[in-house]
């Protein structure tokens, strides 16, 4: 039983601000060397999610790492202590990148080489996890499994021709011979079958314990705050149920990020996010987390979270759940679809921070209209709130007081979640949404019935006010530098 991380220190571009050691403003290649070393040996992560979805990435890193950093290395264990876990492209949803897949797969048995020149013989494999974004079923679990298996470790068992020496006898093992893969489930309907998906892929695994990656940001997007929130513990539960019926152990990732919308993690909010997911086993720590923060409260929020002993769910009701996340869902995504179009057209100034591809694949639902593209979340989030009109807020005009008041007692941080997102709130942004604004001023007036203590930033209100007025014009000179100028007060980019 190898140890299980408490920190994943992930690529996602949500800072404003740049690291020290950045050489552009779009971090790529050697920066990223760069910053898994200072993850794990300044921050105190004990992994660092590797993403091959969506952008470029140097398979070379294990060897990197190794050779220039040797002291550190040489105390800290590779796969060992700290790890370094690939995210890879799931050919069943990004089929332009399927064969990114096959190639990030071939790397761990290269990475293996390289720890063994390292650390002797008897090194641990660098790498031994991928996660599989997107995952809707056991067959694409099973998939990357045995591909990895039959396919790279496997081939070094076959002979190059008839009666020639094996591939191992050639060019040498490939090892490890068999991978974890831990699913990264990103749709509410995933969540919800998440016992069902996990139970077909577990049939005929020996491993005693399975890492499950749950996003926050991605169901947000596509489902509302809400929702994301409300499936997140609808999986949770389910997990525990699951790992009592077939003594296996699981362990939950949560995939969040700093702003409420995207899961309200940042140094400050450790705490309510610990109360709020206490079965979750290891947190993401992402860019602005990172790098919007003064160290000392990074390194002390992170000691924080590794310290923290989990412990299961209160019970809830899960059908009050089940009818809370089908009312808020279908309302926010009536709105974005109203919205949308705005959305795009400030997203496209709204600085990238990582070289990375759009991801269009997840949001886009069946109405009268059609299908809608929006941007990734990251980039959705900050054109919300550089228009002051905080996405947190989308989808509570479905909701009754008896249902907030319900809501209340399963949400636990609904009233601190919008309290930070309503700080940022433009009453002028709903000149801009007029087909929507009824539903948005129904919204704010279910809220007001919290008595939320909100203290509006009226510097963040400035800038939108630039932003929106500029819109109203047709112009977008100076764009960028006020969305980054909002992001720096808000210490988030999106």
């Amino acid at each position: 039983m190898p140890k299980i991380p408490r920190i994943m220190s992930t690529q996602h571009p949500d800072n404003v601000s740049l690291p020290f050691f950045a050489e552009t403003v779009d971090m790529s290649g050697e920066d990223e060397i760069q910053e898994a070393y200072y993850a794990f040996s300044h921050l105190g992560c004990d992994e660092q999610m590797w993403d091959s979805e969506g952008k470029e990435v140097d398979d070379f890193v294990v060897k990197k790492l190794l050779t220039r950093y040797p002291h550190f290395f040489k105390r800290k264990r590779l796969g060992e202590e700290i790890f370094l876990t690939l995210r890879v492209p799931n050919p069943a949803v990004e089929k332009e990148e399927a064969k990114i897949l096959v190639e990030a797969l071939e790397s761990i048995p290269r990475s293996m080489d390289a720890a063994r020149l390292f650390y002797g013989e008897n090194a641990p494999p660098p790498i031994f996890e991928v996660i599989l974004p997107m995952t809707t079923s056991a067959e694409e679990l099973n998939r990357v499994f045995y591909f990895y298996k039959n396919f790279i470790s496997g081939k070094q068992y076959q002979p190059i021709y008839q009666g020639s020496i094996t591939v191992a006898e050639w060019v040498g093992d490939f090892l490890p011979e068999k991978i974890n893969v831990i699913p990264l489930i990103e749709d509410v309907e995933g969540m919800l079958r998440c016992e069902a998906i996990l139970r077909d892929y577990l049939i005929d695994k020996e491993d005693s314990y399975l890492r499950v990656f749950l996003a926050r940001s991605d169901p947000a997007l596509n489902y509302g705050v809400i929702s994301a929130v409300l499936a997140i513990k609808m999986a949770l539960k389910k997990l525990y149920r699951l790992s009592q019926e077939l003594e296996k152990d699981f362990y939950p990732i949560l995939g969040a990020g700093t702003p409420p919308f995207r899961g309200n993690l940042s140094p400050y909010t450790v705490d309510y996010v610990l109360s709020e997911y206490p079965s979750v086993e290891t947190f993401t720590i992402q860019s602005a987390f990172k790098y919007d923060y003064p160290i000392e409260d990074v390194i002390t929020a992170i000691k924080r979270l590794k310290s923290f002993v989990r412990y299961p769910l209160e019970d809830f009701d899960e059908n009050f759940v089940l009818t809370i996340i089908h009312k808020s869902m279908q309302e926010y995504q009536h709105i974005i679809e109203k919205i949308a179009p705005l959305i795009n057209t400030i997203s496209s100034y709204v600085p990238r921070r990582r070289m990375r591809k759009l991801h269009v694949g997840l949001f886009g639902y069946s109405r009268q209209v059609g299908k809608i593209v929006l941007p990734r979340a990251i980039g959705f989030c900050a054109s919300c709130y550089s228009l002051g009109l905080p996405p947190e807020i989308l989808g509570f005009s479905a909701l009754s007081k008896e249902d907030l008041l319900n809501l209340k007692g399963i949400y636990k941080n609904i009233e601190i979640d919008l309290s930070i997102a309503l700080k940022y709130f433009n009453s002028k942004s709903l000149e801009l949404v007029p087909e929507v604004k009824d539903k948005i001023l129904k919204a704010l007036n279910l809220i007001n019935t919290l008595n939320l203590k909100v203290e509006p930033d009226l510097e963040h209100r400035e800038i939108t006010n630039q932003i929106i007025n500029s819109l109203k014009k047709g112009t977008t000179q100076g764009l960028t530098n006020w969305i980054i100028e909002a992001g720096l007060l808000r210490k988030f980019l999106g």
